[in-house]
């Protein structure tokens, strides 16, 4: 039969509410108090039911996190450091993979709500989302999910005009921006703001190519190849795409980058690993998930000013590979 909490007060010699505030860490116990509890524990094979614990504490010391996709090596390194981050500070994660559709992440969202979780960290793409404007803490990471919500990103703007000026710099004539579709409410979108407003100080015509959020980017890429036969320079907006570009110009016999340079955006260590020839525009992927998770348990604990700051930027770097 599972031990009860009776069955470890008795064990140990107190009482059964005494179980209870050393297991909730409530008023004074002495040390010699809580050692008999976790003694009796241990012999018993006692597990707290956190549901309970949660009715005193008023937390369930579980986070939601809410993402597009885990298979992006950006998320998947981002998502690594911060179930880490959160596991050091006491909590525990819930993770969601959206995959970019409206109702999954909705159906989530609500479900961690139900779950009662302390509060959710958000990559996830899609707006208008209702259960958002609970009151419960949320973080977002590059997308603006609304204006009370804190974000966390990196120098968006700073990466698009490093990776523009570059391909400039590399004497590319014909320059070609490809990235998500400007629907999205998120600071990548400076990426985009910054090749233009290069192209158009050093006089070029700027094109960028749109992939839908649930649409394939191999057709994108294709299109592009087929219809710029004079690009020799492609500023991707992250590296799986900046790989699926050269992957595509390999099979036309297009060498880079002797007759097309590309710059990706990401720099994640699994792409570095694997693939370090591409040249690309590296997120501080630590610093970002260790202020949002910061952010989120500020939030959870009463210390963040609502009234503060909340847009959050960090510094990017530009690395340069033979793919330019």
């Amino acid at each position: 039969m599972k031990p009860k909490i009776k069955d470890v007060a008795k064990l140990a010699g107190v009482s059964p509410t005494t179980v209870s505030r050393v297991l909730n860490n409530r008023g004074y116990l002495s040390q010699e108090v809580r050692e008999k509890v976790a003694k009796a524990m241990k012999e018993l094979n006692y597990i707290p039911n956190d549901l309970a614990r949660s009715l005193f504490t008023q937390r369930t010391n579980l986070i939601g996190f809410i993402f597009p996709t885990t298979a992006n090596p950006f998320y998947g390194e981002l998502i690594f450091h911060m179930e880490n981050l959160c596991f050091e500070r006491g909590y525990r994660v819930l993770l969601c993979n959206s995959s970019s559709q409206p109702e999954k992440e909705e159906q989530y969202v609500e479900m961690l709500l139900r779950n009662q979780v302390d509060g959710i960290i958000s990559g996830a793409h899609n707006l208008g989302i209702k259960a958002y404007q609970h009151s419960l803490p949320i973080v977002a990471i590059d997308r603006y999910l609304s204006e009370t919500i804190p974000v966390v990103s990196s120098d968006n703007y700073q990466g698009g005009r490093l990776a523009t000026e570059l391909l400039i710099w590399k004497k590319c004539k014909r320059i070609i921006h490809i990235n998500g579709t400007r629907e999205m409410a998120s600071p990548a979108n400076k990426r985009r703001d910054a090749y233009e407003d290069v192209m158009k100080e050093n006089g070029r015509e700027f094109i960028t190519y749109e992939i839908p959020v649930m649409g394939p980017a191999e057709k994108i890429i294709s299109q592009l190849f087929d219809e710029q036969l004079d690009v020799d320079g492609i500023f991707a907006s992250d590296d799986h795409i900046a790989s699926r570009i050269i992957a595509e110009a390999r099979r036309r016999n297009i060498i880079v980058p002797e007759q097309l340079k590309v710059i990706g955006y990401d720099g994640t260590s699994f792409v570095r690993s694997i693939f370090p020839e591409l040249t690309t525009i590296q997120q501080p992927i630590v610093s970002i998930a260790e202020k949002a998770v910061d952010l989120l348990i500020e939030e959870i604990e009463g210390t963040y000013e609502k009234d503060s700051e909340k847009e959050f930027v960090f510094p990017v770097q530009l690395i340069e590979g033979s793919s330019t």
